[in-house]
Formats: structure tokens, sequence, C-alpha cells
């Protein structure tokens, strides 16, 4: 979900409910306590410079029970950091504390913004000799030659 995307989203919301991979929600007294713009410059395994932006999301969840945040307050944190920061229109990146920082792609379902798996990859497989993935095949979906058909005599 880009920065654009989720400032639709909360003008027509009453509420912001935070989903985890796993169903679970973020507790509702969390606070965002981070809006801003991560750059990442690496060399990939294959020797080529890189460079990714996003925007990051930082929620926090204190013993604050009584603390809502509603979307209006979230939109005005969103704009105050677009015009002090000068973000751009980039894909959002969650970071959330479970049991360590977990870092999350962002989707809305209708209802709830939902915290999707991110995954690592290699940039680089045709320079670092990782196989390439051969396609999983069913053996009962094979197409068998005439010859090895019932009656055919081949057995």
């Amino acid at each position: 979900m880009k920065l654009s995307q989720i400032k639709r989203t909360l003008v027509d919301l009453e509420s912001i409910a935070f989903q985890l991979p796993n169903g679970e929600l973020v507790p509702r007294h969390f606070h965002v306590t981070e809006v801003g713009m991560i750059t990442k410059n690496f060399i990939d395994c294959g020797g080529t410079l890189r460079n990714e932006e996003v925007i990051n999301f930082q929620l926090w969840s204190a013993n604050d029970y009584d603390h809502r945040i509603h979307p209006e307050k979230l939109l005005h944190i969103i704009e105050l950091s677009e015009k002090t920061l000068g973000l751009p229109d980039l894909d959002i990146e969650v970071e959330y504390q479970g049991e360590t920082i977990g870092k999350y792609g962002l989707d809305f379902d209708g209802t709830n913004f939902l915290l999707t798996t991110k995954a690592t990859d290699c940039l680089a497989k045709e320079n670092c000799g990782v196989p390439a993935s051969k396609p999983k095949v069913k053996l009962s979906e094979l197409q068998t030659a005439e010859c090895c058909a019932p009656g055919s005599g081949c057995c």
C-alpha cells in the first residue's frame, strides 16, 4: 500500500485496526510513534549497487489502555510528515514489536489494515550460483505416451 492509498482509506474510516498475519489484532491502544522514510543503499551478492526507499510507520503498544488513535489524527500525522520531511508516495512498511521487531507490508481488507509478511530473496541468482527452481509437477498430471496406455502392450 502506498502513502496516497492509506490517506484515501483513512478519510472514510471511523476507527483504525491493524491485523497481524496470524489474524490477531494489534491492541487498539497502539501509538504510531514514527512516520518517516527509510533509505537502504546496498550491494547485492552479485555486486550490483541497489537503492530501496519505503515509508515507515512504527506501531507501539504501551500500558496506556485509554489511548485510541482516530483516523483523522493519523491522517494529520501523515500530512505533517509529508510536509515536514518531503515524503514521496512510496510503499509503506510497518514496524511492530511482538517478540522482536517485525517488518511488514501493508494492505487493507475493507475493515482492517493488514500487516503482511515480507520475505528475503537473492537479487542476483544468476551471479551467485543459485540454481533456477524446477517446476513442481504432480505425477498424476503427467501426460503419458500412447505406448504406455492400458492395452497398448508396452508392459
